[in-house]
């Protein structure tokens, strides 16, 4: 299992709610969760697959939001 962690702009439960119909569509991604609590506002993915951190900035990106690794 591997972790990937993004710095992102994600602030909010409304926020959540739209990037997750794509973070949940993505192959490989076991769990995740955004700590909004943070300023960084980590965006936090297991994975088994050996999920690309590209993949992840692409598919928030087609939902107006901006991530870059940890």
């Amino acid at each position: 299992m591997e972790t990937l962690k993004f710095k992102t702009t994600i602030k909010c439960g409304g926020c959540i709610a739209a990037v997750t119909p794509v973070l949940d569509g993505l192959k490989g991604v076991n769990k995740w969760e955004v700590n909004t609590t943070i300023p960084e506002k980590v965006l936090t993915i297991e994975t088994d697959r050996g999920l690309e951190a590209s993949e992840v900035v692409t598919a928030l990106k087609t939902k107006g939001y901006s991530a870059e690794p940890l």
